[in-house]
């Protein structure tokens, strides 16, 4: 399972307890209907989505190029995604239930993947006015249309720059973690 430490409320005022997500690539693994996915689907967890990403089967066609390639597989995603809509809607309904955060569901095949409806979580943020005037730039200049993008852009090129660092951090605080709960009990 992708993402981190199965949150437990800690993180400030607004963040009330939630279950621990720390069982749902089982419970995933053992309520998603074989066939699905080519194998266990890809779980990424947070305060407030779970998003379950699954491998198509491969696609066995001759294709004349890579366009004509990369339209079968979208294809092929949007063919799954209609045929299995009644049953993942009622698997989310009972996964969001289980563990207090929204379902979201992708699937890949090849070099194509595609989320479904996933969460655009607002997001408080203080900034001073240098950092400000790096979000207007980023406006300013075409690359985000609202200050609200600009950061969402950061935040991506951040995340896709840092991967082995953030890696690294989650690590650390699930070790953090492991001992807070061996620690003596002061509440």
């Amino acid at each position: 399972m992708r993402g981190h430490r199965g949150w437990k409320g800690r993180g400030g005022w607004q963040q009330g307890e939630v279950p621990s997500a720390a069982d749902a690539a089982g419970w995933f693994a053992g309520r998603l209907p074989d066939g699905w996915f080519t194998g266990a689907p890809e779980l990424t967890v947070d305060r407030e989505e779970i998003l379950v990403v699954g491998e198509l089967p491969p696609l066995t066609e001759e294709f004349a190029d890579d366009a004509a390639r990369a339209a079968a597989e979208a294809g092929r995603i949007s063919r799954f995604r209609e045929e299995t809509r009644e049953q993942r809607i009622e698997i989310a309904r009972q996964a969001e239930h289980r563990y207090q955060r929204k379902v979201a569901w992708g699937a890949r095949i090849g070099g194509t993947e595609e989320l479904f409806t996933t969460l655009s979580v607002p997001v408080m943020t203080r900034l001073r006015q240098p950092e400000r005037q790096v979000l207007d730039t980023l406006v300013d200049a075409g690359v985000a249309r609202s200050r609200s993008d600009a950061l969402a852009w950061a935040v991506r090129l951040v995340g896709q720059h840092a991967d082995s660092w953030l890696a690294e951090l989650r690590e650390a605080m699930s070790h953090v973690d492991d001992l807070r709960a061996k620690g003596p009990d002061l509440g």
